[in-house]
């Protein structure tokens, strides 16, 4: 009897025992897949909260080209884009009306189809320059991440990295905007008071480097443009001399690539010369009190030919083109040396400085050729991104 008991007892124990495992085993199954369960709709809910959210897009500089027809250096700048990873750039083209950029006109993908189709024949010394620059602009504006907007010509090189130009337009929120007093030169003309005072007057380069707001400004400018239409127009045959000049002379004021030799004749003294991108975008933000918002020299460098007396009666003022022999990396570096600029007409220094600091006066040159061009890139002169090329 006794031994039926302690069996009995053994027994109880060995299911109860029993039981305890099946319940913890049960209780750990229930806490793992509880875990899992919670640890997938973690996730799941992770996922769409990054769906959902908004993606951070970097603020975009518009790169915008003045050009003939096609764009000799476009595989310079191929070589320049292909430094930026994270999209932050556009390209926006103004050649001749009908002109197209396919595989036949350039070898560079970043310019495909790039081609303003609203484009307009440009004539130097007309203001149809200045509404080329607007019908850029105003292309530009539409992509809401464009927020600066570089002017450039055909015969523009880079002469610092995408990250490196990226990072100096960048910095600071102001345009560059080549602009300084000029009322020695007969370019004002009084007609255009009282809507242009001859205190607003400006002039500098048309290579600027706008921020959105005044792009914007440009745009819809309803009041000065049609009074550069009417009162602003150059005289071909007028030659003039140039108002600053950067250190060791390589900074003399452009006049446009349309430039060509022409007849001086002897009194040119009552003979009105405007030409209209060299005072438009200046004089618009002077007129409009902005002149606080930029800074007062342009990105692009310029040199200028030293002709005598005799010689410039003749040609005019000239920039210098450098061609295959010229283009070396001590002609990049002498560039890339200048950090100040001489304003003679104001009696005014321009230190450059980038994020308060010294720094170089410019990020782009011309006016250079292909060869030329295209020397310096296999050499390695820009210090771009490239893949060597070779008979191009």
């Amino acid at each position: 009897m006794g031994l039926k008991l302690i069996r009995r007892s053994n027994s109880q124990k060995s299911q109860h025992r029993w039981k305890i495992k099946v319940f913890a085993m049960m209780l750990f199954v229930f806490f793992f897949g509880t875990l899992v369960l919670m640890e997938t709709q973690y996730n799941r809910i992770r996922m769409l909260a990054l769906l959902s959210a908004p993606q951070v897009q970097n603020p975009k500089i518009a790169f915008l080209f003045i050009a003939r027809n096609r764009l000799p250096l476009d595989i310079v700048w191929d070589a320049f884009f292909q430094g930026d990873k994270e999209n932050k750039f556009s390209i926006l083209v103004h050649s001749r009306p009908g002109f197209l950029l396919n595989k036949v006109t350039t070898r560079s993908a970043y310019f495909l189809n790039r081609q303003m189709n609203d484009s307009i024949q440009v004539d130097w010394g007309e203001a149809t320059m200045i509404q080329a620059e607007r019908i850029l602009l105003q292309h530009a504006l539409m992509d809401p991440l464009n927020e600066r907007f570089v002017f450039l010509s055909d015969s523009c090189i880079p002469l610092y990295n995408f990250s490196y130009t990226y990072d100096y337009i960048m910095s600071t929120p102001n345009s560059f905007v080549d602009s300084f007093a000029d009322t020695k030169e007969g370019r004002y003309n009084p007609k255009m008071d009282p809507i242009i005072p001859v205190q607003s007057w400006r002039k500098g380069s048309q290579w600027a480097v706008l921020n959105r707001k005044h792009a914007d400004i440009v745009v819809k400018d309803e009041i000065l443009f049609p009074m550069f239409q009417l009162h602003c127009k150059a005289s071909y045959f007028l030659f003039w001399k140039p108002t600053f000049t950067v250190i060791l002379r390589l900074g003399k004021k452009p006049l446009p690539e349309f430039w060509r030799d022409q007849y001086v004749p002897p009194d040119t003294s009552k003979i009105h010369n405007c030409i209209p991108d060299e005072h438009y975008v200046q004089t618009l933000l002077a007129h409009e009190g902005l002149e606080g918002e930029i800074t007062r020299r342009t990105l692009t460098h310029t040199a200028w030919l030293i002709l005598s007396s005799k010689e410039r009666e003749r040609k005019g003022w000239h920039p210098v083109t450098y061609k295959l022999a010229d283009a070396t990396p001590m002609l990049i570096q002498s560039i890339k040396d200048i950090d100040n600029i001489n304003y003679e007409t104001e009696h005014r220094r321009e230190w450059c400085t980038n994020k308060e600091k010294p720094a170089p006066c410019f990020l782009f040159a011309r006016k250079f050729t292909r060869p030329a061009a295209l020397r310096l890139l296999n050499m390695s002169a820009l210090g771009l991104y490239h893949e060597e090329i070779s008979n191009v």
